[in-house]
């Protein structure tokens, strides 16, 4: 390898942990890191006196241009649309990714609240601690226009209630009572399942079935977990399984070998606060390789 692939390697976990949280989707973080890598190769690097920072400045420019363009895509998108997480591997393994708190899919999709560019600035602030100045020079900005971006995105993100401390046993259990209560459903025991103001999202895309819009209040949920139970969810085909991705515990459901969603939850206590649920098959597909039996756990 040489110095010059060796300088990019070393810097190419922070850089895809920045893309990643900045797009929601590996794919596009991926895309973003093969172009700063182009840009990388024509650069004549025995100039720069701060190679990360060139690095940082790069990958932070190409995001924000695909994010925007992402914005426009996902307004024509069906239903809502939900960050699509890691498979962790040996490119981007998930514990070299710094604030790996930082990589759940509720604080993922809380950014998307964010416009572009505050959550440029959001991030490389609060979450890879550069200073305002050193943000705004990332950006090509005003210091006093990075600090008012920041301002406006911890303002904005304030109402979200990200869960930074991820109580990992908490959720595997609730998943497990989530599972039990969808193989025998029943009204009441559901309604003891989900907080009053508890909420439901789905990514279909439009390609699968799934609530067109997130459902919100105890009774809703119940009602919609009660018919997704009796018509999928107890049928004794459906195998579930547990795995642990973006750093917290995630709900597989297969049906002869295909996956077919993957569920998140929030919760308070005995009680679960929000359901995030990916049933759109191009991005379960690219799930299905988390398979291993060392890292997930049957559930009968």
């Amino acid at each position: 390898m040489d110095a010059e692939t060796a300088l990019f390697q070393q810097h190419r976990a922070r850089l895809f942990g920045l893309a990643y949280r900045m797009l929601g989707s590996p794919s596009d973080a991926e895309d973003v890191l093969h172009d700063a890598w182009l840009r990388w190769h024509a650069q004549d690097t025995a100039i720069l006196d701060d190679p990360e920072a060139w690095l940082v400045t790069v990958t932070t420019r190409l995001a924000l241009d695909r994010l925007r363009r992402a914005r426009r895509e996902r307004e024509h998108y069906t239903g809502p649309w939900l960050p699509e997480p890691l498979v962790p591997d040996d490119d981007h393994p998930e514990a070299e990714l710094e604030r790996g708190e930082t990589l759940t899919l509720s604080f993922l999709l809380l950014l998307e609240r964010l416009s572009p560019e505050e959550r440029a600035a959001f991030l490389l602030h609060e979450v890879f601690d550069y200073s305002h100045a050193e943000a705004a020079a990332i950006l090509g900005i005003a210091e006093d226009a990075c600090r008012q971006r920041v301002h406006r995105a911890r303002t904005r993100l304030r109402g979200g209630r990200p869960r930074f401390n991820v109580d990992v046993p908490t959720r595997q259990r609730m998943l497990q009572r989530f599972v039990e209560a969808m193989k025998k459903p029943d009204l009441e025991t559901l309604r003891a399942l989900f907080a009053e103001d508890a909420i439901a999202i789905a990514d279909g895309g439009g390609v699968v079935r799934a609530v067109l819009r997130p459902l919100q209040g105890v009774e809703r949920l119940a009602r919609l977990y009660m018919q997704l139970g009796s018509r999928f969810y107890s049928l004794p085909e459906v195998e579930f399984t547990i795995a642990m991705l973006n750093g917290e515990p995630v709900l597989l459901a297969r049906v002869d070998d295909t996956l077919v969603s993957a569920t998140w939850i929030e919760c308070e206590g005995d009680r679960i606060t929000a359901t995030l649920a990916l049933r759109h098959p191009a991005k379960l597909a690219r799930l299905a390789a988390v398979t291993n039996a060392a890292s997930r756990a049957s559930l009968h």
